[in-house]
């Protein structure tokens, strides 16, 4: 893998520890999974999200936690109504959500990945609390790794071939072209194809220039990128763009939810910034 392929991966690390503090601020997340860098981002950033909501109706804390609860509502219907038992969520960061699941779902086997040096970092952290164990580890990945030792293949090959699987990727995707994550799609689709049923969620800021409030969007997304000190991009020009992108990746069945599937908001509401894309093989 080429030297630029291993930047693009490793820039997104900062907002791990930035989104880590918001779970734990909003009682998602225990106090293990804070960092005294997520702690300190936060703060320093307090008086720009201030200004931001002030200013532009421009939550971010708003955004991140409606992606998080409607990817933990779906994983929950996936549990408990398909009978969904192994779950991968590729670049955790910091995310509590293995924790909280594992503890609500005893059947529940959970893998998470991320590139080596967060793995290495959240399973110590597991380890050190006692939460490590047969049903919840922790591996390392590189999503854009072809026949590696990190590859998709290789995090893959322990799991069970004849249950069910689904797989999760939270604040990753708009951080890579549309080739890129393209790419990654499609290798991810053919590993899902090797189970009996197989998904897939992620949440996805899609090119929405016709929204109300594209241009604080382009603000925000701007900010994201001086923070991550890299680029963050958006992804198709609205939902029947996002199904038809992810079929041609090879998903068969695609549907795009909208947070509001979570909130009592009115009918003629704007629609949310963010999506949840849910695709099965």
């Amino acid at each position: 893998m080429s030297r630029a392929a291993r930047v693009d991966s490793a820039h997104i690390t900062p907002s791990a520890h930035y989104t880590g503090y918001v779970w734990y601020r909003h009682q998602l997340a225990e106090e293990p999974f804070v960092t005294p860098f997520g702690r300190f981002a936060h703060g320093v950033l307090a008086p720009v999200s201030w200004g931001a909501r002030v200013a532009f109706g421009l939550d971010v804390e708003h955004f991140l936690l409606q992606r998080h609860l409607l990817i933990d509502a779906l994983l929950r219907e996936a549990i408990e109504q398909r009978g969904v038992r192994q779950v991968v969520e590729i670049a955790c960061g910091l995310s509590p959500r293995g924790r909280r699941f594992c503890s609500r779902y005893p059947q529940l086997r959970y893998l998470e990945a991320d590139l080596p040096p967060m793995a290495a970092r959240k399973r110590l952290l597991l380890h050190e609390e006692g939460w490590l164990n047969a049903r919840h580890q922790v591996r390392p990945v590189d999503i854009l790794a072809e026949q590696c030792a990190n590859d998709l293949q290789a995090l893959f090959s322990g799991l069970d071939r004849e249950e069910p699987v689904l797989v999760i990727t939270e604040g990753l995707v708009n951080y890579f072209e549309l080739p890129v994550i393209e790419g990654f799609w499609a290798r991810l689709a053919t590993q899902l194809r090797q189970f009996p049923s197989a998904s897939y969620l992620t949440d996805l800021y899609p090119d929405l220039r016709e929204h109300p409030r594209y241009r604080q969007l382009r603000w925000g997304i701007d900010l994201v990128g001086r923070l991550t000190r890299g680029r963050y991009y958006l992804h198709y020009r609205g939902d029947d763009a996002i199904v038809a992108g992810f079929q041609a990746c090879g998903f068969g069945e695609v549907r795009v939810h909208d947070p509001k599937e979570l909130e009592a908001a009115p009918a003629d509401a704007w629609p949310a910034l963010v999506r949840v894309v849910e695709g099965r093989t």
